[in-house]
């Protein structure tokens, strides 16, 4: 990976204090956001995506995020190495006040969280097997967000957030960990419930 290449190091929870500072009603572009982040690009898209599923208003937070989510999931499911955006989501993105608000919830957890997050066991992050087996779960879990089951918007967003700290990070262990929380609740909230069965199989008969 050359330098330029490289993903950027500043924590998550100061990029957080950057975001929320500035003029409230300001539209922050998802385009501009990932400028310059290379790679863990795909964890600032998908840190992006996970903030409306904290919107504390019933089926706003999957409806917004989920799409978002799959997007993110299916790029690393095919092994992009750079994030792709269509040109009318490039253009939008949250207000700060949004960020102002998620930070206010979120920050003093995420800088608790950032004291064991650290670079380490990057052939987890690297690894293209294992960089398609965490798009697959994206995928999963971004139509579970999308879907409208009761009370599980934030515990998506928190398994979700799990994936896009590993991501920005580059943690390897903590993506270890996401694996298997996520892995979790695709079984016991999908293919249990029986929500994503029927999902997968309509979307399925959709496209063939």
């Amino acid at each position: 990976m050359s330098a330029d290449d490289a993903p950027r190091h500043t924590s998550t929870a100061t990029l957080l204090d950057g975001f929320a500072a500035g003029d409230p009603d300001e539209v922050l572009r998802i385009g501009d956001l990932l400028k310059d982040f290379g790679p863990a690009a795909f964890g600032m898209l998908l840190f992006i995506g996970v903030l409306p599923a904290f919107i504390p208003v019933p089926g706003v937070g999957g409806a917004v995020g989920g799409p978002m989510v799959i997007l993110v999931g299916v790029q690393l499911l095919l092994g992009m190495r750079k994030v792709w955006l269509p040109g009318f989501l490039a253009q939008r993105g949250p207000h700060r006040s949004a960020m102002m608000r998620f930070r206010q919830r979120m920050a003093p957890w995420l800088r608790r969280l950032e004291k064991l997050v650290r670079p380490r066991m990057g052939g987890f992050v690297d690894n293209r097997v294992a960089l398609s087996f965490t798009g697959l779960l994206l995928i999963l879990l971004g139509i579970l967000l999308a879907l409208p089951i009761p009370f599980t918007n934030y515990v998506f967003g928190i398994l979700l957030l799990l994936f896009a700290l590993a991501l920005l990070e580059r943690d390897g262990a903590l993506l270890l960990v996401a694996w298997v929380a996520g892995g979790i609740a695709v079984v016991v909230f999908g293919f249990l419930s029986g929500n994503l069965v029927e999902s997968l199989t309509a979307l399925i008969a959709k496209w063939f």
